[in-house]
């Protein structure tokens, strides 16, 4: 392995092609693509400052890096990558990446981040922006915090635990969801979705749940929870009162008391459907 250490390289394809180097401490500046088509390259504690730094690489360990505002669509069509106490202000990071793993982590800029990629950890990321991770398939998740809109649309096999997600329209469109032991706070969550799970999971939605094939909801709390289960096939066991349930297509929800149930037979068969209210 070539070692690079405390180095300003600038230019476009600063080290194009590049294979087997060990870098340090150095600084990509003023020229695009500087590692396009490398492989098997270790960064550490270095710097990106201009566009398109990590496209169609391969084996690629970060750690201790940051990826600057002009670092913008930084890592695509690259495979094998581990990311590590790294800050990414930059937006339209990794895109069609295969084999991700990113680990303490921050996005000041997330905006439409994690796109299409497949096969993707993430373990205590913090994340701000719009659209993230969409159409990204085999995900797990730990400890993920989001502040965003629109989140993991059209994902499928997905398994997210102990996050907190600040989301209007998360899950949309979704295949094979499960969720456990997190925070979900968002208008319309779930929608278009099939097979989600959410189990000891806390919920906070106007209109959520609705339009879902196959809705499970284990040991879960729904709080300011509105006009709920529209439409949806669901099997729910809520711990607390839920505020209104609107026209569920059949299965059973269970929780202490539904302030406000409203089963219009015109639009739905109120006998697929059972409603139990223990406090009632």
């Amino acid at each position: 392995m070539e070692t690079i250490i405390q180095k300003r390289l600038t230019g476009e394809r600063a080290l194009f092609c590049s294979k087997g180097l060990d870098i340090y401490d150095s600084i990509f500046d003023a020229g695009e693509s500087p590692l396009k088509e490398s492989s098997d390259i270790n960064l550490t504690g270095s710097m990106f400052k201009w566009k398109y730094p990590l496209w169609y690489c391969k084996n690629i360990k970060a750690k201790n890096c940051t990826w600057f505002e002009m670092a913008r669509a930084g890592v695509w069509y690259t495979d094998n990558i581990e990311v590590e106490d790294c800050a990414i202000e930059a937006p339209k990071n990794f895109r069609r990446c295969h084999n991700l793993s990113l680990k303490n982590v921050s996005f000041s800029n997330a905006a439409e981040t994690l796109w299409n990629c497949d096969g993707v950890s993430l373990d205590n990321v913090t994340v701000k922006g719009d659209y993230f991770a969409m159409g990204t398939d085999n995900l797990k998740v730990n400890g993920l915090t989001l502040y965003g809109n629109y989140s993991f649309d059209g994902c499928k096999n997905v398994e997210v635990h102990n996050s907190k997600l600040l989301s209007k329209d998360a899950f949309w469109n979704t295949d094979n969801v499960t969720v456990y032991d997190s925070f979900i706070s968002g208008e319309y969550l779930g929608w278009n979705a099939k097979n989600l799970t959410l189990v000891n999971c806390t919920i906070e939605s106007l209109q959520g749940m609705c339009y879902i094939q196959n809705l499970k909801m284990v040991n879960c709390k729904l709080i300011n929870t509105t006009l709920a289960f529209e439409y949806s096939s669901v099997d729910a066991e809520i711990t607390t009162k839920i505020d209104s349930v609107l026209n569920p297509s059949s299965g059973t929800i269970k929780a202490k008391h539904i302030d406000e149930l409203i089963i219009e037979a015109d639009k739905i068969d109120p006998s697929k459907t059972k409603i139990i209210c223990t406090e009632d």
